[in-house]
Formats: C-alpha cells, structure tokens, sequence
C-alpha cells in the first residue's frame, strides 16, 4: 500500500523546450539522394514489380518468340526462297520491332501508379525529380535485355549466323537499347497526358504498328513505291533496323548508326522536357 502511494505521489519532470527540439530535430541531417541513386532504386522497384509479377515477362518471351517463328517461316520461302535464307535479313529487323513495341508498356505502368496515387508520394520526397521517370526506364531496360537475348538465343537454333561474331551482337543490341530508352519517353507523355491506361495502349498502337511496319524490317524498301519509299528510308525505325542489322553482320554504317542516335537525342530532347513539366503539373 505504501508503495502504489509513494509511485502515485511521485512527479514528473518538466520537460524543457530545448532538450526536446534536440531530440526531434537531428543536427546534422542525412544528405540529400544523388540523382544516380533515386534513379537506380527506382529502377529496381521496376525490377521487384516484375520478380512479384512475372507474367510480365510474357510480351517480351513468347511475343519476340512468335514474331520470329510467324513472319520465317510464312513469308521465308516467298521473299527470301527459303526460312533459313530469310531469317539472315529478317531476325535484326523482327529484334527491332519486338523491342519497340516493348516500350509503350513504360506508359502504361506509369499511367498505373499514377491513378493508385503512388506519384503523390513520390514527389513529397526530397529527391530529383525525373528519378522516378527515369527509373521506369531504367527497369525496362531489363526486359528489353532479356526480348533480345531470347530472340537471338531463338534464332541461333533456327540457323541465324551473325557474322559480326559477338561483338557485333553486343554493339547491335546496345545501340537498340539507347534508342529504346530514348523512343520510351514518348509513351511516358502519354502515360501522364491520357486518363487510363487503356487510352495509353490505344494511342501507342495507332503509333507504333504503321511505324514498324513502314519500315525496312521485312523487306527491302526498293520494292516498294516511290512516294512510300520517301518515308519508309527516312523513318528512325528503317535507320535502326539497318544499323542493328549492319552491326550483327560485322559492318560499322557510321551513317546509319549515327541517324539513329541523332533520332534517340530528338527523342530526349523534345519528349523529355515535355514529360516532365507534365508531371510537375499533373
């Protein structure tokens, strides 16, 4: 009895003001995210979505793999006289369009977070700004990795030679990638500018079928006619197919190679600056 009466009669100290702002409030806070760090934590937060989703490795395994397996054996014998003869020309080119029609899913994920209101919270975070953007991109990177080397892997077993050897493999599917990145922020404006996702995938196909397929990806761009011609070489899919193409076949085409870098730096120029501001407003 005595005790509870002594605990009860006990008083606290006071707490004074500035031993408690010293408590809450750090000395030396902790330093500020580089832009390099937000971007590639953003960019393994792509990465987990996919370890915790893997069917969304489905467009960029069975798809490439159908494409490849359609288009060589249909039209391998009218276009080329044979599958194996065709498959030289067209594999690059069938590389080419999987991977870009890859990248309008970059819009769709980031119209997705956007509607679960996961970009409020990104960006009441003292971080860069483009960071989360740039992370979209950065784990897609992996996919398109990943659609490359099961197209190639795919091709090698149907007879595909490429006579750049392994250097010319890498160096094709490093200058896709550039691209890839760069043609990706296009569908992020989309992603931002449209209400659902739907409406991203919508406009993403209105844009990216005739782009790939008024190309040089299957054929030869002299069969065709002149006034398609004109815009079939000046296309950036035509220069990146023929440098891809170029580069596996053991040729360096500067001038190819260098269209395609100067379209991927229109890209990043024109659509970067405008997804952003986007963002900012949205």
């Amino acid at each position: 009895m005595s005790t509870a009466t002594g605990t009860e009669s006990k008083e606290l100290a006071p707490v004074r003001a500035d031993s408690l702002a010293a408590l809450l409030v750090a000395r030396e806070r902790p330093p500020r995210p580089s832009s390099l760090s937000t971007s590639l934590t953003f960019g393994w937060r792509a990465v987990l979505k996919i370890k915790h989703v893997p069917e969304q490795l489905f467009d960029v395994t069975a798809f490439p793999i159908m494409n490849l397996l359609m288009f060589t054996y249909l039209f391998g014998g009218a276009l080329a006289g044979s599958p194996s003869d065709y498959i030289q020309f067209v594999l690059p080119g069938i590389l080419v369009m999987s991977v870009v029609m890859i990248t309008m899913y970059t819009g769709v994920s980031v119209n997705i977070d956007i509607e679960k209101g996961v970009f409020d919270r990104f960006r009441s975070l003292p971080i860069w700004r483009p960071s989360a953007m740039v992370g979209y991109l950065l784990g897609d990177a992996l996919r398109y990795t990943i659609a490359s080397v099961v197209m190639l892997v795919v091709g090698l077993v149907l007879g595909y030679r490429p006579d750049g050897g392994f250097t010319g493999v890498v160096a094709g599917i490093a200058l896709l990638l550039v691209f890839s990145f760069a043609f990706s922020w296009v569908w992020t404006m989309f992603g931002l500018m449209l209400r659902t996702e739907k409406s991203v995938m919508s406009v993403s196909m209105l844009v990216i079928f005739p782009l790939t397929f008024l190309s040089n990806v299957f054929v030869d761009p002299k069969t065709m006619p002149g006034w398609l011609q004109a815009f079939v070489n000046n296309s950036p899919i035509t220069h990146l197919a023929s440098a891809v193409r170029e580069l596996m076949a053991g040729h360096w085409p500067a001038d190819e190679i260098g269209w395609t870098l100067g379209w991927a730096a229109l890209f990043l120029v024109v659509f970067g600056p405008v997804t952003m501001r986007l963002y900012n407003r949205k």
